[in-house]
């Protein structure tokens, strides 16, 4: 079995070049995501929001990753267009092959308006 770090490296790579089937695949159906923009409770909420977002994704550059037990912390650089780059860091919990948890730290506001409801 992969380790907690393998399988997040995994679903960093997959999201990243929008691989979204094994990116799901690596994902538990009941994962909470939260961060600054969003609070999700299952992972098919968290694919379909990192697919949108992917439409202004150019790159990620890895700074680092630990791994602590069951925890895995990832640091990158998210290259995107036309909202600047962001540095951003997660927060990961994996359990049983599959990853349960993330919370994403980052300044939000480049990104809100992407957030901002459209009036009905």
């Amino acid at each position: 079995m992969a380790s907690p770090a393998e399988i997040v490296e995994q679903y960093f790579d997959a999201w990243t070049s929008k691989d979204f089937k094994t990116a799901r695949s690596l994902l538990d159906d009941d994962l909470s995501f939260r961060g600054p923009l969003e609070t999700l409770d299952n992972a098919d909420a968290l694919i379909e929001s990192i697919t949108g977002l992917s439409q202004i994704v150019t790159g990620a550059e890895r700074r680092g990753l630990i791994e602590h037990g069951d925890q895995v912390a990832v640091v990158y650089d998210l290259h995107t267009a036309p909202v600047p780059d962001a540095a951003i860091a997660e927060w990961y919990t994996v359990r049983d092959g599959k990853i349960a948890t993330i919370q994403a730290f980052f300044d939000a506001r480049p990104f809100a308006a992407m957030f901002e409801r459209q009036p009905a």
